[in-house]
């Protein structure tokens, strides 16, 4: 497994590890651990907190995934009064793929160790998972709506949870998990080790952490908020009403056969799928309205090259790991420019190189310039003939649930491109603005971090218009109804 800043000077051999767990290794074809893998495992095996980071697709699944492992092998597993075994460690994902694809991991590298883990997620039925339950399980790989759900149930108890991961603590903040983490952090126990991954660190997370850890190992290999160098990065200027026709071309043209595309609403992503297979192009969307046969149905032909193209939206591609991913489309970018790097990262994965493509019309340029700011390079662009923005085309104001930005106004701030935390890409249609509302908006910052009224996540709103997220994969403002997790 080649390393993607380089290749580290040892095996997992000398990390410590086990043989049951380095015959597993070896069993995955992997020999060399990454730059995270070989400074996480380590530091979680002497058994102090850690913070680690790294971008996504290097491997730090893994990096905490083995350590946690060999520290539960080695200790006698807790049992409850009618001699099942107790949750000794809980790692809690912001998606229901993530989560399938850590508990997948957690299975392959423990083939070898008589652990049991699962996986706990919302819009599937609850009862396999009860059974799971109560037959014993060491790991719990779990959605944080699914999990509480289960715990106000009283079918689930973590009193004895010793090792607890926080992976992606970066999505998890930007989709209003906050709440949600403080409520499982009051039911775990307070002697714990604790573990916190992110593919970035902002400011907010390094506030999650000041809360969560406790003197914990610091362990960042690539800086944050960085683009992977083993990812060729191209933009293409496009008229607004060209975009498809320019995807398509793309595809045919270049003979692509694996294309995962990225759109800023669910609704979006079924109309550009739907255009895509009338017009000869076999794809299929993944996003929080999708049930969850759909959603593991898409992902497997995907994965197979049954399926050509993958459109999917930000929350909703979090988990989607596939090894030597050739293309990344932002049919649209993304509002928030972090959400950038996370998308580019599903391609040029652990050393692999890929390509990701933007196509970009002038509503959109002011997104592209946070995003140019955030990754501190300018991004080539390149014009494909005949695609173009039209003479006399103007940047026309981009609606964002019940917000609106002049993306391609480069005026306010950050070029422009701003966000409602709690309305972030939402699918509800919005009228056309009028032009005051335009201007009184371009003077102002509708960008807000996520506060006290965001939704519950994973596909959860507290209920009220005032709280309900309506992102791209939420319920609509006010939702009601039992809990789903993403």
């Amino acid at each position: 497994m080649p390393a993607p800043d380089g290749p580290t000077t040892m095996n997992f051999s000398d990390l410590g590890l086990a043989e049951p767990l380095l015959r597993a290794v070896r069993d995955q074809g992997y020999e060399t651990p990454t730059p995270i893998q070989a400074q996480a495992i380590p530091a979680v095996l002497r058994g102090g907190d850690l913070m680690g980071g790294a971008q996504t697709g290097t491997g730090k699944t893994a990096g905490f995934t083995l350590p946690l492992l060999q520290l539960l092998m080695g200790r006698a597993a807790p049992r409850d009064a009618r001699s099942r075994i107790m949750i000794r460690a809980l790692i809690l994902t912001p998606t229901r793929e993530l989560a399938a694809q850590v508990e997948e991991s957690v299975r392959s590298y423990g083939k070898y160790l008589p652990l049991k883990s699962m996986v706990m997620f919302g819009g599937v039925g609850m009862q396999p998972q009860l059974d799971a339950l109560r037959r014993g399980v060491d790991i719990l790989v779990a959605t944080p709506g699914r999990l509480l759900d289960h715990h106000q149930q009283g079918t689930l108890d973590l009193s004895r949870v010793e090792i607890f991961v926080l992976d992606e603590a970066d999505r998890m903040l930007d989709m209003g998990f906050i709440h949600d983490i403080k409520k499982v952090l009051a039911i775990l126990p307070p002697r714990r080790q604790n573990l916190l991954f992110s593919a970035t660190f902002s400011d907010d997370i390094k506030a999650l952490a000041d809360r969560l850890l406790e003197r914990p190992a610091l362990i960042e290999v690539a800086r944050r908020n960085a683009d992977a160098d083993t990812v060729a990065q191209t933009v293409h200027p496009v008229g607004r009403d060209k975009k498809k026709e320019l995807l398509r071309h793309l595809i045919l043209e270049g003979d692509w056969h694996q294309v995962l595309v990225f759109m800023r609403t669910k609704h979006g992503a079924n109309r550009l799928t739907e255009w895509l297979n009338e017009h000869g192009v076999t794809a299929m969307a993944i996003h929080g309205n999708k049930s969850q046969s759909a959603r593991t149905k898409a992902l497997a032909d995907f994965k197979s090259g049954e399926l050509r193209v993958l459109v999917a939206t930000d929350i909703a591609a979090r988990g989607i790991d596939i090894d030597q991913l050739p293309h990344v489309v932002n049919f649209e970018l993304p509002n928030v420019p972090e959400d950038y790097v996370h998308r580019i990262g599903r391609t040029g994965r652990a050393g692999a190189s890929g390509e990701a493509i933007s196509l970009v019309c002038l509503d959109e340029e002011g997104f592209l310039h946070d995003i140019e700011k955030l990754v501190r390079h300018p991004i080539a662009r390149r014009v494909i003939a005949g695609f173009e923005p039209a003479a006399g085309e103007r940047a026309e104001p981009i609606v964002l649930g019940r917000r609106m930005t002049l993306g391609g106004g480069g005026g306010t701030g950050r070029g422009g491109a701003r966000r409602d935390a709690r309305h972030r890409a939402g699918d509800k249609a919005a009228p056309a603005p009028r032009r005051d509302a335009v201007a009184a908006h371009a003077g102002g910052d509708a960008r807000s971090r996520p506060g006290p009224g965001t939704g519950r996540g994973d596909g959860r709103t507290q209920g009220g218009p005032a709280k309900g997220r309506g992102g791209p994969d939420r319920r609509g403002p006010g939702a009601s109804g039992p809990a789903r997790s993403r």
